[in-house]
């Protein structure tokens, strides 16, 4: 069994080959059960473990472990540590372990970038990036490998990090570090965020007409990146229904506070890709994009790994 290290995978995951690859695997042949949430008391808060399962009608089979602790910034530590572990399809004998933090990171902004190929303006310029952490520079690359994005404005709770980000963009966008995210995302084509968030960051007051709001954060219910206002003025899709009715916490709340029904979401990732679902209705709907992560993407992901470093 081969051992795929962090940098292997950044060096096979080519954001267009991605995007591409996650796009084609939404189209029903991959079996993906929904995935074991565990949250697991801990001295410094309540951390979780994820296992996502999934495979291949006729081909691989695979699943990732993801152990969450939001405290680990505390300690220098990333949040997010996983592996992802390849199989081969007709002996079940394992290929690869993946070191799982950089597959994640990875396919989950190129599933944002799929849902905005067809849900954002194809004119879009403008991106708003909520968030510095790790996912961050991940979703400025993936967003911008399917829109034209010639500006970038970056907001985070601490300043600091977020001017770190716009210096190292600086020479590719017209990339700046803001402290009034109401101005930004009033400014957005696409506002993507990626937090721990509990508490409604953007305000559909906000958004202006044509705005793609893509939210990749609030992966439990009690979590959350918007108002229910963004909800309410949006055309709302998913990554898949199943996610969103156990571990969108956007959704959830906003259903709560009586300003949302989830048979109001209009439609998944497979309903996009396959026409099923027409995507944005017009150049000034505001469209929302609600991504909790989906086990058949780690193993599209995956298995691109597996096969560029094979070829």
């Amino acid at each position: 069994m081969r051992t795929v290290s962090a940098q292997e995978v950044s060096d096979a995951l080519a954001w267009p080959a991605l995007i591409e690859r996650l796009d084609a695997c939404f189209d029903g042949s991959i079996e993906t059960p929904l995935r074991h949430h565990h949250a697991i008391p801990r001295d410094a808060g309540e951390a979780t473990l994820l296992l996502m399962p999934a495979w291949q009608q006729a081909g691989y089979i695979g699943t990732k472990m993801v152990n969450v602790f939001p405290h680990n910034a505390e300690r220098g530590l990333p949040a997010i540590s996983g592996v992802y572990l390849l199989c081969d399809g007709d002996t079940g004998q394992p290929l690869a372990c993946i070191e799982g933090s950089e597959l994640t990171r990875r396919r989950t902004a190129a599933a944002s970038a799929v849902a905005s190929r067809y849900l954002s303006r194809e004119d879009a310029e403008t991106l708003v990036m909520v968030g510095t952490g790790k996912l961050a520079p991940m979703l400025i690359e993936a967003h911008a490998a399917v829109r034209p994005i010639s500006r970038v404005k970056i907001w985070g709770r601490h300043p600091e990090k977020a001017r770190h980000l716009a210096d190292a963009y600086a020479e590719r966008f017209d990339c700046e570090a803001v402290t009034s995210l109401s101005e930004a995302v009033a400014s957005a084509d696409i506002v993507s965020c990626a937090t721990l968030s509990s508490e409604p960051l953007v305000r559909g007051e906000w958004l202006r007409s044509g705005t793609h709001l893509d939210l990749v954060g609030a992966f439990r219910p009690t979590m959350r990146e918007s108002d229910s206002a963004c909800l309410s003025r949006a055309e709302v899709f998913v990554d898949t229904y199943e996610g969103a009715k156990g571990e969108a916490g956007d959704i959830h709340q906003a259903i709560e506070e009586g300003d949302f029904q989830f048979d109001a979401i209009r439609g998944e990732l497979r309903e996009l890709i396959s026409g099923a679902s027409p995507g944005r209705s017009s150049p000034q709907a505001v469209t929302l994009f609600k991504s909790v992560g989906a086990s058949l993407e780690d193993l599209a992901a995956a298995i691109e790994v597996w096969e560029q470093l094979e070829s």
